[in-house]
Order: C-alpha cells, then structure tokens, then sequence
C-alpha cells in the first residue's frame, strides 16, 4: 500500500493487512521533521537543505523503518509551495523505485536513528500570523513557510491582509528608513517598507480582503497609508 505525505496513523486492524506493509512517501529526512508540516518547518528554521524518504508506516507518527532518501537544497528565496513541488517531482521517483525495489526482494529497510529528532505539527491559520516583532531574517522565513498555505497574514485596523513574501533590506541600504519600529509603514513611490526588530523589509504582493493580490505599492496608495499606519 503506497501513500503520500500521509499525517495520519493507519488503523492497527489496517497495519498488516497489505504483505508488504504501508509505504509513505514523506518530505523531508527522517527523523528530521516528522509530522504533517515538514517542508514548512524546514523553511521556518532557517534548514539549507531537506529532502523525502520513503518508509514503513507503523504505529508510531513517521516513526517506521526507511527504505530511500532523497536530498534537496533549500533555496534562499523558496516558498513552501516552491519547494513542495520540486519535492513532489523528485519524491515520485523515488517512490517508484522504493516500490520496484521491494517487489525484487532488493530493499530492507533501515530503522531511524534515535538522535536528530524534530517535530512538525500541522500549521494553523493562527500561525501563519505575520510577527512584526521578529528579526527580519526570521519574519522572512516564517512568510515564506506559510505561502502560499494557509497564507501569511497580518492586520491592519480591523481588516485581515495577506502578504506574499518579503524583501530583505541589508542596513547599508541607502533608500531604506533607518530605526523604524515594528509594523510601522514607510511608503515610497516604488517601495513599502515595514519595520521589523532589526532592519525594515519590502513589502512584494499583498491580498487585501474580498480583492485580487496586487502589488505592494498599489495597495498603499490605494489605501492611503500614511506615516502613522502599523501593521499589528
């Protein structure tokens, strides 16, 4: 019985029933990020490179003998989305083969190792909660992890925006504000920047409510977002 990126435990009545057992195809290396959320905690944590397995589903979460890894470089500007796809490609492959191998008799699998453990619990839409207060680098990779699901957000007033990922502002960068606090906005002709604890990031596409995403710019002019707005 073959799956992909199943989060779930199988049924004990359901765990013997196929001969050669349940075989999940999961993003990222075991035991590194078990759970429902692993392409997305990878790109939160700042991780250079994951990849997938393929394994035997037991009755522990993820916790079953490997058959196959595959490894893959983690991109400084990559979204969860981005890197879910290239994943899929590759992982198909490997599942393939992992399957090809077990028919031969040609596979065993491999218990995982007990150090090098984490956890990647399925995100909620609370998460993905933009958090201004973050250090840019951080605040970059949390936006990209949540796009595009369930969609990095934040507020402005009442009203529930979401964003696309940010720019990163290096602080030897001329045009940016200098000392601009966390959410405050600072719109420019070509650029919306937002103050974070460190240095301020550029604002890409944004999503207001019940509208199409647009370009940052369009929509703080549209909005008439003056030097007293904050993004909460």
């Amino acid at each position: 019985g073959a799956v992909v990126a199943y989060g779930g435990l199988v049924p004990p009545g359901l765990l013997d029933l196929p001969r050669h057992g349940w075989i999940n195809l999961h993003f990222s290396v075991l035991p590194a990020w078990r759970g429902a959320a692993p392409v997305q905690a990878a790109i939160a944590a700042g991780d250079e490179t994951t990849g997938a397995s393929t394994f035997l589903l037991e009755k522990g979460l993820d916790t079953g003998p490997v058959y196959g890894v595959l490894t893959e470089t983690i991109r400084p500007t990559d979204t969860s989305g981005d890197l879910l796809d290239r994943l899929a490609v590759a992982g198909s492959t490997l599942l393939l083969s992992t399957l090809d191998g077990i028919a031969a008799g040609a596979l065993s699998p491999v218990l995982q190792p007990a150090d090098g453990v984490s956890h990647a619990p399925k995100v909620e839409v609370d998460d993905a909660r933009v958090r201004w207060d973050l250090p840019a680098h951080l605040l970059d990779r949390r936006i990209r992890a949540h796009t595009p699901a369930p969609g990095a957000w934040t507020t402005l007033g009442d009203a529930r925006v979401k964003l696309g990922p940010v720019g990163l502002v290096g602080s030897d960068d001329p045009s940016a504000p200098k000392d601009l606090a966390p959410g405050r906005v600072v719109v420019t002709k070509k650029v919306v920047f937002v103050g974070t604890a460190t240095d301020p990031v550029r604002l890409g596409w944004v999503q207001p409510p019940g509208k199409k995403q647009m370009p940052a710019t369009d929509w703080a002019h549209g909005a008439r977002l003056d030097e007293e707005t904050v993004l909460s």
